[in-house]
């Protein structure tokens, strides 16, 4: 019989990185060592910024054969399945909500396996899945914590835990709902031919906003990790500071050292793209991440406002990098209604959740049970906003 144990861990440098990567089964850029250990070694992700790593390994003899990234936090910044109001009923009646346990990645609600299993130990999925149950209840003990969260995690594992946790002797957990807006690639040969799926009057109106840009004289260069150079950084780095200071008040949550490692270390999955005024200044850049079937959207920003050029940096020009590279799904990040009109579709994202305190369970149970509801109710109200000729 095979024997699994569990350890945790303060830094994901702790592990050899062929040990880590052999763990994951496809391209996905965020779980990826070079992406997690720039966070930490930049000080993006540490104790003192409230995202302290606490990374669970499961072995077999000394082998790795899982690992869940977890961050002991003490804030619910960066998360982006937004808690603050459960916390404020803990405060409220005098029971710290913080610090909390969290399974996603920082700063960053992209959906996708939140448990990384080595291939050869995939059918032993169910017996690791409970090893963590477990592994999960006894650092919420040691470190008082009030809960824990998988946030934007895939549905499989979602659904395997959800089930796991109701026939064991743990607290049930909660799975918890969100709306996020993805567009898909059906196999479109280029942009017009994805625009002919669409109405008269919305493919009239992404044109109108794809000419105005062309007049205003702005041209778009992507560049791929290895191409961006510090100067590319530098200045995207500007713009991604000034965005935050605009829409949040502050100067973003990553530095100017975690950018520059991806450079370094992510070259194959890392995309830039700049906007060149009249093919000299470059007045934005956009970063994207991609894998073998997805493109990601991250972070943009401008040193002036044109019109629509928000449309077409963060949505139009990576549509057509998808067609282009045959890559099957675009997530242009969280949120964004306006995202429908221009062909992404309304998808659900999941969470779970393990709330230790009983008298808080039934309350938090039935605010996401009633926050589900109402999600269903959107996605079929938002699909008729679509500009597609069948709605889909």
């Amino acid at each position: 019989m095979t024997e699994f144990s569990a350890k945790f861990i303060p830094k994901i440098a702790l592990v050899e990185p062929q040990q880590w990567q052999a763990l994951l089964n496809d391209n996905y850029p965020f779980y990826q060592y070079s992406f997690l250990h720039a966070l930490e070694h930049s000080g993006c992700v540490s104790a003192k910024t409230g995202w302290q790593p606490l990374h669970l390994l499961i072995y077999v003899d000394k082998q790795l054969v899982a690992a869940m990234p977890c961050y002991l936090k003490m804030h619910s910044y960066g998360e982006y399945m937004f808690d603050w109001n459960w916390a404020q009923a803990f405060e409220s009646h005098g029971i710290n909500y913080y610090p909390k346990l969290v399974s996603s990645i920082p700063f960053t609600p992209a959906q996708g396996k939140r448990i990384l299993i080595h291939p050869r130990f995939v059918e032993h999925s169910e017996t690791i899945h409970r090893v963590i149950l477990t592994a999960v209840n006894v650092a919420l003990d040691k470190h008082n914590g009030s809960n824990f969260q998988w946030l934007f995690i895939d549905k499989t594992t979602s659904d395997s835990l959800q089930q796991l946790a109701q026939g064991d002797d743990h607290e049930p957990l909660l799975q918890r709902s969100e709306v996020q807006y993805h567009w898909f690639n059906r196999d479109y040969q280029n942009f017009d031919e994805f625009l002919a799926t669409m109405t008269s009057r919305k493919r009239k109106n992404i044109s109108k906003e794809r000419i105005k840009v062309t007049t205003q004289g702005l041209h778009f260069n992507w560049l791929s990790g290895a191409e961006i150079t510090i100067k590319d950084w530098q200045l995207f780095y500007q713009f991604y500071q000034q965005t935050y200071l605009k829409r949040s008040g502050h100067q973003g949550y990553l530095n100017a050292d975690f950018f520059t490692r991806l450079s370094q270390t992510m070259t194959d999955k890392v995309l830039l793209l700049q906007v060149h005024l009249d093919n000299e200044e470059v007045v934005a850049s956009a970063l994207f991440f991609k894998s073998d079937s997805h493109l990601y959207g991250r972070y943009w920003g401008c040193s002036k406002e044109y019109d629509f050029l928000h449309f077409e940096t963060c949505y139009y020009q990576g549509i057509e990098y998808c067609i282009e590279h045959k890559l099957s799904c675009f997530d242009a990040g969280a949120q964004g209604e306006h995202k429908l009109s221009r062909g992404f579709e309304p998808v659900t994202c999941y969470g779970n959740y393990l709330i230790k305190q009983p008298q808080f369970h039934q309350a938090i149970s039935d605010f996401i049970a009633e926050e589900k509801r109402y999600h269903r109710q959107y996605i079929e109200s938002a699909k008729q906003y679509l500009p597609y000729k069948n709605n889909r």
